[in-house]
């Protein structure tokens, strides 16, 4: 009995030292975690000339005479968005039918001299795409500027602002402005929008609501891998003397709504330390990533 207890004892006293020795080599291995960091998508942009606009009365885009007896050419770009996930364009300048007019063309009012050069499917092609790979388009609103080749897009899926939309479709628009209808009326694939939207669920890629310009203006954020977080405007401002002194255009479908616009936008840009393109400035729309062909 005394050496089977001693025995025992002995068994025991061993697995009690195994276990101490166990649980210091547990001490000194530190516990292995896996922290996956997700990998910023690669989101490239392209811009594009949807035209140039001679503003013949610059006293158009003030509600004071600051501009009076002035002109500026405002450049008319518009973008495509590369994402893993899909292909979004922003904007579709001036109407393609200026491509194989043999002079710009003047509006009735005098108000604007506009002309484009090239068609949207032989620009596409600089990046190696058609228009059938054109997943999402955007406007930032639905002014004759902003629309030029939006029709040809029909098949890909249309994001506005329903507020916008309504507007563009209501009977008083097709009735008094039916050039402006016109323009978007192939767009029958269409998502409503109410408010900000992640395009693509990411973060990456986003429209963001800023209404006054138009009933459903909007503007659109990108954070890019080259040129980091960036923000094209839209028509919330057409000047760089407007962004600094809050200058609404006469007009304008709200100036209230447009001055609220403009302090978000202003804060959301300074919250994500982003770059500020003026879409109708060409000093800005010289500065813009472009596809290397398309410079040539």
């Amino acid at each position: 009995m005394k050496n089977r207890r001693f025995k025992m004892k002995k068994i025991t006293f061993l697995l009690g030292l195994l276990l101490i020795v166990a649980c210091k080599e547990v001490q000194k291995k530190p516990v292995e975690t896996q922290v996956k960091t997700m990998e910023k998508p690669e989101v490239k942009l392209y811009t594009f000339s949807g035209g140039t606009v001679m503003v013949n009365n610059l006293e158009l885009f003030s509600q004071d005479t600051t501009y009076h007896g002035q002109s500026k050419e405002f450049s008319d770009p518009f973008y495509v968005i590369v994402h893993p996930k899909g292909n979004l364009m922003w904007d579709a300048g001036l109407p393609e039918n200026l491509v194989t007019a043999q002079e710009p063309f003047t509006t009735p009012n005098g108000n604007f001299t506009i002309s484009r050069k090239q068609a949207v499917a032989n620009q596409l092609k600089t990046i190696g795409l058609s228009k059938d790979d054109i997943n999402y388009i955007a406007l930032s609103h639905t002014h004759f500027d902003h629309t030029g080749h939006a029709n040809e897009f029909e098949n890909s899926v249309w994001l506005v602002q329903g507020a916008e939309y309504d507007f563009i479709t209501s009977a008083e628009m097709m009735n008094s402005n039916s050039d402006l209808y016109n323009a978007i009326a192939k767009l029958n694939n269409v998502q409503r929008l109410n408010g900000d939207f992640d395009v693509f669920g990411d973060g990456t890629v986003v429209i963001k609501a800023m209404p006054g310009h138009t009933p459903g203006h909007q503007v659109l954020y990108l954070d890019l891998v080259e040129n980091g977080p960036t923000l094209l405007t839209g028509d919330l401002y057409h000047l760089y003397e407007n962004r600094m002194h809050k200058r609404v255009p006469s007009f304008n479908y709200d100036v209230a709504q447009t001055l609220k616009s403009m302090d978000v936008f202003e804060a959301f840009a300074k919250e994500k330390n982003a770059k500020v393109y003026i879409q109708h400035q060409k000093e800005d729309f010289n500065k813009m990533p472009k596809a290397p062909e398309y410079l040539k």
